[in-house]
């Protein structure tokens, strides 16, 4: 398993802080399969998602998670979740394309799955073992997480 670093304003402080490393599939590992995207509802909710059908997922600038978009390939399945108050799972969507050429972000249309019956909201998702050493759990402010598939079967299951 491979580590990114994560920034933590100034050199050498990767070391001091345990959750400023975040694991990273190795090259010989399989794509990930799986993602969670946040989002805070007020800006754009699981309903506009519904009511448009497909979108390009914009707006992220960490760039872990533009590592992660980059990465993704046609057929991706994601949890669509709200922020802010809400900070609940509410939907699922599929990744149609991923077009890598904008050098800062990749252009990735995503297609609305369906709401999820039993949405969790994130003290469950801490609650859960399987989310113990999971990036949404460690590393709050991440919008783009991967997840296992056993992660993703909990949150829609």
């Amino acid at each position: 398993m491979w580590f990114i670093p994560i920034p933590q304003g100034r050199p050498g402080s990767i070391a001091a802080n345990p959750c400023s490393l975040l694991p990273v599939p190795s090259l010989t590992m399989e794509p990930m399969d799986y993602f969670l995207f946040k989002t805070e509802p007020d800006v754009y909710s699981f309903d506009d998602f519904l009511r448009d059908k497909e979108t390009n997922w914009d707006g992220v600038t960490n760039p872990t998670a533009v590592k992660y978009l980059r990465e993704m390939k046609a057929g991706t399945k994601w949890i669509f979740y709200h922020t802010g108050d809400e900070r609940t799972s509410v939907g699922t969507g599929t990744v149609v394309s991923v077009d890598p050429s904008d050098p800062k972000v990749p252009i990735v249309k995503v297609k609305v799955g369906k709401r999820i019956k039993q949405p969790k909201t994130l003290a469950e998702i801490k609650a859960e073992p399987l989310f113990a050493k999971s990036p949404l759990v460690i590393i709050g402010r991440l919008s783009v997480v991967p997840l296992t598939k056993e992660q993703w079967d909990w949150l829609v299951g």
